[in-house]
């Protein structure tokens, strides 16, 4: 089984400007969407919110829902839009998302989940696939852990992501839920060793390629968040260290290369800032970092950008660090 390594999906954050720019950086990454809500999906502007710009990167699909059939349906409208999977989330502790009764509040009830995933398999060519955390409030051991994997995997689950950490549902916000419950990634490793022949992937407060190293060699995958999005080009780094790719581009280069993007999406009415609010942290740790955000708090990331200023993003980045030219 290939070894992956993959982008989490993160509200407000994974939307598909951020998968575009992502993709210019690494060719070998798999990108997730933030998590689309089903019935939206189905009630809403399908092309708004399914459609992103064709790369050569995997590109996944997650989904929030509780209603079978509404999961089945929203499956069935975004299996035409180049997604190579759909994500069901199981593993969300906001209270919004426990409120609408989609997210890591679903572990509690497993009979649901397979209705669920067995519903959206019978609908879609698509695998279907989870991400959900290792337990939830007091539920805190591994035979329920296996348990609720093995009933995703029987309702047809193809892949099982596992955010290393339990859900407090009722004290803790999403914030403290992605730092406070402790790391327990030997609930995850063990999880492997039982289901010898599934995909397993590890995600949770991984932030080097030393980590991945680590943890790719327990399972046959590893998915991160924050550190990746506050630091896009940590990317780079996972390129030629894990896939042995050396021919990544340069901070520069990769600039360059969003330009045309950024000239498409906003003659087409995109605002700026909705896509250049991704790029703030591409320059973190080098010098002049501190000039590449303040330059986009000033002038790109405003709700009023003024779209003439694309044209000087260059200079910019070159004013920014113009040691980035060299590899």
């Amino acid at each position: 089984m290939k070894k992956s390594v993959s982008v989490a999906p993160m509200m407000d954050c994974t939307d598909r400007h951020e998968i575009y720019f992502l993709s210019l950086i690494s060719k070998n990454i798999q990108l997730y969407s933030e998590m689309i809500v089903a019935n939206a999906i189905i009630r809403g502007d399908r092309n708004k919110l399914l459609s992103f710009n064709k790369i050569t990167n995997p590109v996944a699909l997650q989904i929030g829902g509780s209603n079978p059939d509404e999961l089945s349906e929203a499956c069935k409208i975004s299996e035409d839009y180049g997604y190579n999977e759909i994500n069901l989330n199981l593993g969300c502790p906001s209270k919004k998302v426990q409120k609408n009764k989609f997210g890591a509040c679903l572990m509690q009830e497993p009979k649901l989940v397979a209705k669920c995933i067995e519903a959206m398999a019978k609908t879609t060519k698509l695998p279907i696939t989870i991400k959900t955390r290792i337990g939830y409030n007091d539920v805190e051991n591994f035979e329920f852990l296996k348990s609720f994997i093995q009933t995703t995997k029987d309702a047809g689950s193809k892949k099982f992501i596992i955010h290393a950490r339990k859900a407090l549902l009722k004290k803790l916000s999403p914030k403290e839920n992605l730092n406070i419950p402790p790391l327990k990634y030997d609930f995850v490793y063990r999880l492997k060793e039982h289901f010898k022949n599934d995909e397993i992937i590890i995600n949770g407060g991984i932030k080097s390629t030393e980590d991945i190293k680590t943890h790719l060699s327990h399972v046959d995958g590893v998915m991160i968040g924050r550190a990746i999005y506050h630091s896009p080009y940590f990317l780079a780094d996972i390129e030629k260290e894990i896939f042995n790719n050396k021919e990544v581009p340069t901070r520069t280069e990769v600039m360059e290369n969003l330009i045309p993007y950024i000239q498409e999406q906003t003659s087409k009415g995109v605002q700026l800032n909705h896509i250049m609010r991704h790029t703030v942290g591409l320059f973190h740790g080098q010098n002049g970092s501190r000039v590449w955000k303040q330059y986009l708090s000033k002038n790109m990331c405003i709700r009023d950008a003024d779209l003439q200023k694309v044209n000087h993003i260059m200079d910019q980045v070159k004013k920014t660090n113009p040691l980035s030219l060299e590899r």
